[in-house]
């Protein structure tokens, strides 16, 4: 008659029934198997979370530049959030079976503007320490020999926490592009109307706008349909091209505002080849954001005139369209001809208004030009070598006297009376 196992290692190598698949809590943990000695691993867990709270605050102070970069009031947060971690930590190792508490659940003791001030990378460096402290208190705070069980539990945990704020940081970046994209249209809107108050500028600021250094604004066309895709690529670049930039994007009309203390003239060569076929017009360079929308309306009204000109560079600056911003009604423009063109020459003395208007009725002829004056031909180079100094345009540039002669017909307009104020 065979004897009977006197042991469990006896009953199960004489094939005695396997026990369930069930696992229990502690199996599920990684702890131990006898349940009062997981009871007091979790005791002592539950009555060191005030130690690991504190001790994790002294190694947030000592390891990360950016929580002393914090304001005071924003630290007091973050410390609540890592007491709520530790917390959540606590409770779900009370019982495992239950899903670890998320970032979300951890950041709501806090208010909705620290998300804002805490990146998902200042998040899993939070989690880090956390993770780092309590491995450190796991001799002090395990049962004898569950300190291993307890470390590992720490590591679970804080995996499920690092794949939650992954998520909840990946749906808020969706989000807040899409937000940004609007706030971005409204606000490229604002600027171009001129509409620069205490709002716009919030929302600016909103944006990463800092504000600092000079504007500039280009339009062009869009290179073919702009999907979500292309709208967001094409945003990074001029975030890449300058310090301060927004993209307003008006069916296939592109208005790009480029911003800071950098060289925006060499921000607008990277862009250039971002812009589809056809003119692109660089507007003005102006100090202030008050400004801007000068820059913006030159721009927009040079796109526009841009056709006239067919031999117009590529990009070209506003103020090179003056002619033909004049021709689409553009006031603006027929305003600084007549104050940077017509006054001046007007107010000069040495007959240079009389000597430009006989030189361009001539046909461009000194010769002519001369007999109508009665002065001999050297006079009216003279005259028209003053009118480049006073004007800055040259008379006897092919395009430029193009330039002057639109001046001096709109200012002779104004001067009678016949354009509106």
């Amino acid at each position: 008659m065979p004897s009977t196992p006197s042991s469990p290692a006896d009953r199960d190598r004489a094939g005695a029934a396997p026990t369930t698949g069930r696992r229990t809590a502690a199996d599920r943990r990684g702890g131990p198997r006898d349940a009062e000695s997981g009871a007091e691993t979790r005791r002592r867990v539950r009555e060191g979370a005030g130690t690991l709270a504190a001790a994790t605050m002294r190694r947030l102070d000592e390891d990360l530049a950016w929580y002393r970069a914090l304001p005071a009031e924003d630290r007091s947060w973050v410390g609540l959030v890592a007491q709520a971690g530790i917390n959540a930590f606590v409770t779900w190792y009370a019982d495992p079976t239950r899903p670890p508490h998320g970032v979300g659940d951890i950041f709501a003791a806090a208010p909705p503007e620290l998300t804002r001030s805490i990146s998902l990378q200042h998040t899993l460096h939070l989690v880090r320490v956390v993770v780092d402290v309590v491995e450190t208190h796991a001799e002090r705070l395990a049962a004898p020999g569950e300190e291993r069980e307890l470390r590992e539990a720490v590591l679970r945990y804080s995996r499920e926490v690092a794949f939650s704020a992954a998520e909840v940081y990946a749906r808020a970046a969706e989000v807040r592009g899409a937000w940004d994209a609007r706030l971005e249209a409204l606000a490229v809107d604002s600027l171009v109307r001129g509409d620069v108050d205490d709002s716009l500028r919030s929302r600016l600021s909103a944006l990463g706008w800092s504000g600092r250094g000079s504007t500039l604004v280009l339009a062009g066309t869009a290179a073919g349909p702009l999907d979500e895709a292309r709208a967001t690529d094409l945003r990074r670049a001029t975030r890449r091209a300058a310090d301060d930039a927004l993209v307003g994007i008006q069916g296939d009309r592109l208005v790009v505002f480029l911003g800071g203390e950098g060289d925006l003239r060499a921000a607008v060569s990277v862009l250039l080849p971002r812009f589809g076929p056809g003119p692109v017009v660089v507007g003005p360079l102006v100090q202030d954001l008050a400004d801007a929308a000068r820059s913006a309306r030159a721009a927009l009204a040079g796109l526009q005139a841009a056709p006239a000109w067919a031999e117009a560079p590529r990009p070209v600056q506003a103020d090179d369209l003056l002619p033909e911003r004049v021709l689409v009604g553009d006031a603006t423009a027929r305003r600084t001809l007549v104050v940077q063109a017509y006054a001046p020459l007007a107010a000069s003395q040495g007959s240079l208004l009389e000597t430009l208007g006989a030189y361009l009725s001539a046909g461009r002829s000194l010769e002519a030009a001369a007999r109508t004056l009665y002065v001999h031909p050297n006079t009216v180079r003279y005259r028209l070598k003053r009118v480049t100094d006073v004007t800055g345009w040259d008379p006897l540039d092919a395009r430029e006297s193009y330039v002057l002669a639109t001046a001096l017909a709109v200012g002779r307009l104004d001067a009678a009376g016949a354009l509106p104020a």
